[in-house]
């Protein structure tokens, strides 16, 4: 792909966009493994009823500003994303462990045994969110920039949609898989929340397809790139 050269105007402008991306990136992902313990169901216009974790919710957000990051500043910049996002998992992970071996004060709203229950799974939640985010994340941007060469640049929604149904249902296994290994959730349910989770992961990919094509555009027409250029963000 080309790259073109940015002003030092524009190329503080690219790494704020870059930043803020980067910043709700993270936050989905951390949120998710916090509160994922929580299921509810969503009748689809009673064609479909879905049961799933709340922590399902904004993980598809990911996905999207890893495709937008892939498509307006390249491949590395996206695996860099998805690197800090473990790192800040795993922080997140180690501050929930701290906050959970202090003593509750007797007078404190939350205590010991109603924190341990909402939080004492994130453990194991976060361990199986990031083998799947792994795998999940580094493939779809893997995919995305493969579709990406094949096409030349072209059919935007062709490599958002394909990159992420493989990488969806990767995550949602492996996810699924080592929650149940753990006894987090059991076996007779793997099966439900597999599809589930995939199907409602599909349509949420399938529906972000034009938000994503606005970004893209609104980001290519203010920096004025072509099809296929990439801005470039390296010091």
């Amino acid at each position: 792909m080309t790259e073109i050269t940015l002003s030092l105007k524009d190329k503080r402008i690219a790494y704020k966009i870059y930043l803020i991306l980067g910043a709700l990136f993270i936050s989905s992902l951390v949120v998710s493994n916090l509160i994922f313990q929580k299921f509810f169901y969503w009748d689809f216009f009673s064609i479909y009823t879905f049961e799933i974790s709340v922590g399902i919710l904004p993980y598809p957000i990911t996905f999207l500003i890893t495709d937008i990051i892939s498509e307006i500043f390249g491949k590395r910049k996206a695996n860099q994303i998805v690197t800090a996002g473990i790192f800040a998992s795993f922080f997140a992970l180690l501050i929930v462990y701290a906050s959970s071996k202090v003593p509750a004060t007797i007078w404190s709203p939350i205590n010991d045994q109603l924190f341990n229950q909402v939080f004492g799974a994130t453990a194991i939640a976060v361990l199986a969110s990031m083998m799947a985010y792994l795998f999940a994340q580094y493939i779809d941007i893997q995919v995305f920039h493969f579709w990406k060469r094949i096409t030349k640049g072209k059919h935007l929604w062709l490599r958002n949609n394909f990159s992420t149904f493989s990488s969806q249902f990767i995550d949602t296994l492996t996810v699924l898989l080592l929650l149940c290994s753990f006894n987090i959730l059991k076996w007779d349910r793997f099966g439900i929340l597999l599809l589930n989770g995939f199907l409602f992961k599909v349509l949420v990919a399938a529906l972000d397809t034009p938000l994503l094509y606005l970004c893209v555009h609104v980001l290519r027409k203010r920096f004025k790139l072509k099809q296929g250029e990439e801005l470039p963000l390296e010091i």
